[in-house]
């Protein structure tokens, strides 16, 4: 079979998508991430191929659909991403029928109007000190998912099953989002569940860490004060890391290759 091929691709989630943990100080809001990766190799099978990225962080579920669905479909693309969820799952509560209600209505408009959809379930939390607990509700969003994805006939990634994920070396010092190693490997996984040929390699990582008890200890501390209070702080004061932040690529434009 002729490997598939794509004119006009939109991203659509939250900071899974836009790309956070992967710095790159000469793309919007100094991010690259894997939808960038893999845009760039789609770009060069097909010489009139544009990319959109409307995914921003924080965002959960139902105001990525209603901030991004409809700016996507205007577009008229032939590849959706979309992942969304995560962030209604580690709130306090969540009605994960009603989000997923609307999740597999939004898949339908996409596939109806003509787009491969390629959906994303949520990644094993069960080695999260922080949201190790809710690792049940990402069980069960999950099996929605892939019931969506079974029913609308959209392609599923099942982030869920990559174990190579429980290396920490593939997420941020945060550990919470990808780190550029991690990016590149999800790109790769992206292209390969398409069926596109590519080239990717995954990036060096370093050698796996071996700290002391207490060097083990100072560097939770640390992260506690950089990362997991303040991301407390804000689910306390209802306010969003996204909050001032706009989508990185809008519109349907040439890629960035470099």
């Amino acid at each position: 079979m002729e490997p598939m091929t794509f004119h006009r691709y939109v991203a659509l989630g939250d900071s899974f998508t836009e790309g956070v943990g992967d710095p790159d100080a000469a793309r919007p809001n100094g991010l690259r991430g894997w939808a960038d990766r893999a845009a760039a190799v789609l770009a060069q099978q097909t010489p009139d191929f544009r990319y959109a990225n409307l995914a921003i962080r924080g965002r959960k579920l139902e105001p990525i659909l209603d901030e991004q669905l409809e700016p996507a479909l205007a577009q008229r693309p032939d590849l959706v991403t979309m992942y969304a969820g995560a962030n209604d799952l580690i709130r306090p509560s969540v009605d994960i029928d009603l989000i997923v209600e609307r999740y597999d209505e939004a898949v339908g408009r996409l596939i109806e109007a003509g787009a491969t959809v390629v959906l994303f379930t949520g990644f094993d939390p069960g080695g999260s000190a922080v949201f190790g607990k809710t690792r049940g509700r990402f069980a069960i969003y999950n099996e929605l998912v892939r019931e969506v994805a079974d029913r609308r006939g959209a392609t599923l990634l099942d982030f869920w099953r990559m174990r190579e994920y429980r290396d920490w070396r593939l997420w941020d010092t945060d550990r919470m989002h990808m780190s550029s190693a991690g990016h590149q490997q999800m790109a790769i996984a992206v292209l390969d569940t398409l069926g596109v040929p590519h080239d990717l390699k995954p990036l060096p990582v370093p050698a796996a860490p071996r700290p002391s008890k207490r060097e083990q200890l100072r560097a939770d501390a640390k992260w506690a004060r950089e990362h997991a209070l303040p991301w407390m702080h804000r689910r306390i004061t209802r306010q969003s890391s996204g909050d001032t932040v706009s989508p990185r690529w809008p519109q349907l434009a040439p890629v960035q290759i470099d």
